[in-house]
């Protein structure tokens, strides 16, 4: 038997003590077979990279498995998953500008364990994940018509306005960062469809997954959902793997992301302050009120949203949204034939859906300017 053979034969080895066993004796047994053979190693690295390209034929994409990673692992199993996909990515085909970025916010640094079992232990676990990911549905690679520069640097002005938003300490200076953003945004939408409308070959919708961390998600989950629609976009929540699915067109996708995101940031920062005086009043807060806050604000500004999205636009851009309406509804069909409502459930406490709704009122959630 070849050395080559040998060190592929002890991962084979290894493998069947512990990837089709959930027991923790499977574990330690193959952990121990890998940890007496340094010269396996290569092969380890190897097959951990196919199983991350198994993992992208099966519709994941590099953010989705870290963070299902971190959520059912520890940071060591982050990072080395985070190097797996370097790895691979380096013999992996183009996949489009929002893979790439993917990419580049992988964790840094490499997975340490103090001996051999240990980091034997860590990939073995690892694997076991990668191995039993489902199917999901496949997200398209690139839209088809790719920001340029201009759009870029849009894209960057609505970011730096909003983290100035999300930062300020006054009210009406977050309101005016906040109003300018949305106003980007709009024009950055309307201008996309305008020219992709012209265009010899229309875009077409693509999709992109957010995601929907715990605590609270189902808030949180309800929340995106709001600001999707109000961006001529549809979201599915996946409750199981925490992350909803967006549906629509590209510069739409992009200020669904930026505005989820702030909205996020100033919700939690509401939160907060609620939390303070009601502790100062001395009424001592719990999850309920966080859970009941969360939800309210949610409601609220859907509501809010919903009624702005009625007058965004003039008579004579409603063919073309309706036209992307319909493109964005049947895509959405195709990747989830059968869809459920989400309820929000659990809230209890008064208090924290009255401040919640209060905060959703003093959100920077402004209409999208009538455009012209």
């Amino acid at each position: 038997m070849t050395r080559t053979a040998s060190n592929a034969s002890a991962v084979e080895r290894a493998f069947r003590a512990a990837l089709y066993d959930d027991t923790d004796t499977g574990l330690d047994t193959g952990a121990s077979v890998l940890a007496a053979d340094p010269a396996a190693d290569a092969e380890l690295a190897r097959r951990g990279e196919e199983f991350v390209g198994t993992a992208w034929q099966r519709g994941w994409q590099p953010a989705d498995v870290v963070r299902l990673v971190r959520r059912e692992l520890e940071d060591v199993h982050v990072r080395l998953a985070a190097a797996l996909i370097r790895a691979q990515a380096g013999r992996d085909r183009p996949r489009g500008r929002r893979w790439a970025a993917q990419l580049a916010e992988l964790p840094e640094g490499p997975a340490r364990e103090a001996d051999r079992f240990a980091q034997a232990t860590t990939a073995l676990e690892l694997y076991r994940l990668l191995l039993r990911l489902p199917t999901l549905e496949p997200l398209q690679d690139e839209p088809r018509c790719a920001s340029g520069p201009a759009a870029s640097r849009m894209l960057a002005r609505i970011r730096a306005l909003l983290a100035k938003a999300e930062a300020t300490g006054y009210p009406e200076e977050a309101e005016a960062l906040s109003a300018k953003a949305q106003e980007l945004m709009a024009r950055h939408s309307v201008d996309e469809a305008l020219l992709a409308a012209e265009a010899p070959a229309p875009d077409a919708p693509g999709a992109c997954r957010i995601g929907v961390e715990p605590p609270y998600e189902q808030a949180k989950a309800v929340l995106l959902d709001a600001v999707a629609g109000a961006n001529h976009c549809r979201a599915v929540w996946n409750e199981p793997l925490g992350f909803s699915t967006v549906v629509g067109f590209e510069a739409d996708l992009e200020a669904v992301e930026l505005m989820y995101t702030s909205l996020l940031v100033q919700a939690t920062h509401a939160m907060t302050k609620a939390e303070a005086a009601q502790r100062a009043g001395g009424r001592k807060r719990t999850k309920t009120f966080r859970q009941s806050f969360l939800a309210a604000y949610a409601h609220r500004v859907g509501d809010r949203l919903a009624a702005a999205a009625e007058s965004q636009v003039t008579q004579d851009l409603l063919p073309v949204l309706a036209t992307r309406e319909i493109a964005v509804t049947d895509r959405l069909e195709r990747m989830f034939p059968k869809t459920t409502t989400t309820r929000l459930r659990g809230v209890t406490d008064a208090a924290g859906w009255t401040e919640g709704a209060r905060a959703a009122d003093r959100a920077q959630v402004r209409a999208r300017p009538r455009l012209e």
